[in-house]
């Protein structure tokens, strides 16, 4: 798996890395999200959604588990499993359906269900180096 390192100060970093990853995302393609509560997941799934060509407000499902955005050139299932406290849970909402379907599926706190992600998946780690400032975010992608 190779891994490509980016950098990025501010919101608006963090959205344009993401939204040249949503530009080259290709349907059945799951990406696995992590990073400490307050590095951005949100702010880069806003990015990569406008990769996309999405131009609906995208928030997170952190309730709902997933929001689905179908006004793109494909569709986005983005899920949040924070909550998740059982696999089982995630059949309920029918994750097969969109992890192998057609569409993107972008998950935030993948860790929380492993044995659910398939082994080709995108892995895209966020964290932060407050000693470089308080914006500062280092943002890994292994594909």
């Amino acid at each position: 798996m190779a891994t490509k390192k980016y950098i990025s100060e501010s919101p608006a970093d963090t959205m344009a890395v993401a939204c040249e990853l949503g530009k080259k995302a290709t349907g059945g393609t799951v990406y696995c999200l992590s990073g400490d509560l307050g590095t951005g997941k949100t702010v880069f799934t806003k990015g990569f959604a406008k990769g996309l060509g999405i131009t609906e407000p995208v928030v997170s499902p952190t309730f709902t588990i997933l929001q689905i955005y179908e006004d793109g050139r494909l569709p986005l299932y983005h899920f949040d499993v924070y909550r998740i406290d059982d696999v089982t849970e995630m059949e309920e909402i029918g994750y097969r359906d969109c992890f192998y379907g057609d569409g993107v599926s972008l998950v935030e706190w993948a860790e929380n269900i492993e044995e659910l992600i398939p082994p080709e998946a995108v892995r895209i780690k966020i964290s932060k180096d407050l000693s470089k400032g308080f914006d500062h975010r280092i943002i890994e992608v292994s594909e």
